[in-house]
């Protein structure tokens, strides 16, 4: 057989293999299905939902407008309570906020007095305290200004500079939408990194890595079976969470070509199983190589630009972490995903991860030809 049928018949093995594991194909399939859709459907630092209690003892046109200004998908429809209610149910979890409109509020607010809302926050909520109070605050003063205008008072000089706001890529702000995109590139280095270097240390524990290297297989196609048929796995099952998960059920769009997308995913896998199977020649044992995955993956994930800008990191963490492939991968997704990129724009991410491919490919051929294999 030439080289190339033992590569292909070497992948075909690690396919089979990974069919009889469990353990890592419930985790491929979770990664791009039921975790999709957790993160998708999930409200992380979102208001959604607030339970509001008002008080109104000033049982006025205005406080029954303020009353009507919370609704879905921000609040619950606000209960209507007594004082004698505030404390027993922030205490117990009735509600998170209670908004109390004093006696007199609009006649004094006519008047040019000046009157006072209060606002009691259950701030053990931290993530709603925090957001519901700026929304309330803002949900009140749009009230007030509107009721002085229709009655013929100015509520207060008009702003020197109007900012008009235009949002796009994603018009209605949905931070899931995000999330999931994110989610979907940090799961294909995950899980292709996991693969190979699983499928090598299933060899080291079977003992068959040394009848492979005892055949008349060299390092390279050895490494290049386990390379493709891995990341042919995490290539199918991005492009299903990309298109059917995503795209179908969750219903985020795609702003630019899908499979401009999968085509840098593809260049991406061959750097990140390369890195797999590097760690697989380092670990002896699965549990050392789920801690090796550990220390490599988190700062891969907080660092490539992913979780946080990386304009808001040190010059030198920015500088480190272009030799790392998912910088430019997640580059790439978000230029693609999100804005629509062609690839005259993401053309130099593409460039950076086959050079850097290239390379740890020859750094993981060079380790996997010096590496012990026995005991």
């Amino acid at each position: 057989m030439n080289g190339a049928t033992n590569v292909l018949h070497l992948g075909v093995k690690e396919l089979r293999s990974l069919m009889r594991d469990r353990i890592l194909l419930t985790l491929v399939v979770y990664a791009f299905t039921l975790n999709l859709l957790a993160i998708g459907n999930s409200v992380i630092e979102t208001l959604n939902n607030a339970p509001i209690a008002i008080v109104d003892e000033d049982r006025s046109q205005l406080s029954a407008r303020i009353g009507e200004a919370f609704f879905p998908p921000h609040f619950k429809r606000p209960e209507s309570i007594s004082l004698a209610e505030v404390d027993p149910g922030l205490d117990s979890a009735r509600f998170t906020f209670a908004l109390i409109v004093p006696p007199g509020f609009e006649r004094d607010l006519m008047a040019g007095r000046n009157p006072a809302i209060q606002l009691n926050v259950d701030a053990t909520q931290m993530t709603q305290a925090w957001l519901g109070a700026g929304y309330i605050q803002t949900i009140v003063m749009d009230e007030v200004g509107e009721h002085l205008k229709r009655h013929g008072h100015a509520a207060s000089a008009p702003p020197p500079v109007e900012l008009a706001v235009r949002v796009r890529f994603n018009p209605a702000l949905v931070k899931s939408w995000f999330m999931v995109m994110n989610e979907l590139i940090g799961n294909v280095t995950m899980l292709s990194i996991i693969l190979t270097g699983a499928a090598l240390i299933r060899e080291r524990e079977r003992g068959t890595i040394e009848h492979l290297l005892a055949m008349p297989l060299t390092p390279f196609q050895i490494m290049l079976a386990k390379v493709w048929s891995m990341a042919l796995v995490v290539l199918a099952c991005s492009g299903f969470g990309l298109t059917a998960v995503i795209g179908g059920v969750l219903g985020v769009p795609a702003a630019g070509s899908v499979p401009l997308f999968m085509a840098g995913t593809a260049l991406h896998l061959f750097a990140t199983t390369s890195m797999g199977i590097f760690m697989g020649t380092v670990a002896r044992s699965m549990p050392q190589l789920g801690l090796l995955v550990i220390l490599v993956l988190l700062p891969l994930e907080l660092l490539s630009g992913g979780m946080t800008p990386r304009e808001s990191m040190p010059d030198i963490v920015r500088t480190v972490m272009l030799a790392a492939p998912t910088t430019h991968f997640t580059s790439l997704g978000q230029a693609i995903l999100f804005r629509g990129a062609g690839f005259d724009v993401v053309w130099p991410e593409f460039a950076a991860i086959a050079v850097i491919g290239a390379a740890f490919f020859a750094a993981t051929l060079a380790r996997f030809r010096r590496a012990e294999f026995s005991g």
